[in-house]
């Protein structure tokens, strides 16, 4: 029985059209663009009066739950080299300034927690989506990307840079008393607002693209 593929051409195991190594490899790029572009335009973003929404996670997650586990990591990787870059080059401040006190530190941050969320997010994804958690488990995984993006991308600022002088400036700011109250006071709220966007966007996204390509 053919298949729909993401670039919209019908196929099967036979047939003369792309085969599925092909198919994978031009998803997964397609994939690869989308979080390019939302990544270093408006289109990532949600401006709001008080919070600035970040939702380049969104394509990390539907490259999971369309393609598999695999093109959600090289897409989180992708990610995570963008905001590297963007430490390179000056257009992220925050990682920009703690680039000149450890770019190992800064490297461990923006790319690997970036790696470790798809490949925590992808392997939970891959163990619910079954059974009567196959709808629920599009927008679990939804939520989850941006959540762990959050936790890992924090958990490897402050293992990396919470005792620098920059940071403990921004500690005093928030008047935390230790680690973890820093990371709330910090990022707390835009954690939860970023949760509930990808879990309605992502999610629904991910339900309606399925069923469109005829995905499992």
């Amino acid at each position: 029985m053919g298949k729909t593929s993401m670039v919209g051409r019908k196929t099967n195991e036979k047939s003369v059209g792309l085969s599925r190594e092909t198919r994978y490899m031009v998803e997964t790029a397609l994939m690869i663009a989308v979080t390019l572009i939302m990544g270093n335009t408006i289109l990532g973003t949600i401006p709001t009066p008080f919070l600035k929404i970040s939702i380049v996670t969104v394509p990390v997650a539907l490259s999971t739950m369309l393609i598999g586990p695999a093109a959600g990591i090289i897409c989180g990787i992708v990610f995570g080299i963008n905001s590297f870059v963007s430490a390179l080059t000056g257009a992220s401040g925050l990682l920009s300034t703690l680039f000149t006190i450890s770019p190992v530190g800064v490297f461990f941050t923006a790319v690997i927690a970036r790696l470790l969320d798809a490949a925590f997010v992808g392997g939970i994804y891959k163990l619910i989506h079954r059974g009567k958690l196959k709808t629920a488990s599009y927008y679990i995984t939804g939520a989850l990307m941006p959540l762990f993006n959050t936790v890992f991308f924090m958990t490897s600022l402050c293992l990396f840079f919470y005792n620098t002088d920059y940071v403990q400036s921004l500690v005093s700011n928030y008047n935390a008393t230790n680690p973890f109250a820093f990371v709330i006071a910090m990022v707390g709220v835009q954690a939860v607002v970023e949760a509930v966007i990808g879990c309605i966007l992502g999610g629904t996204v991910g339900v309606v693209l399925a069923k469109v390509l005829r995905r499992a």
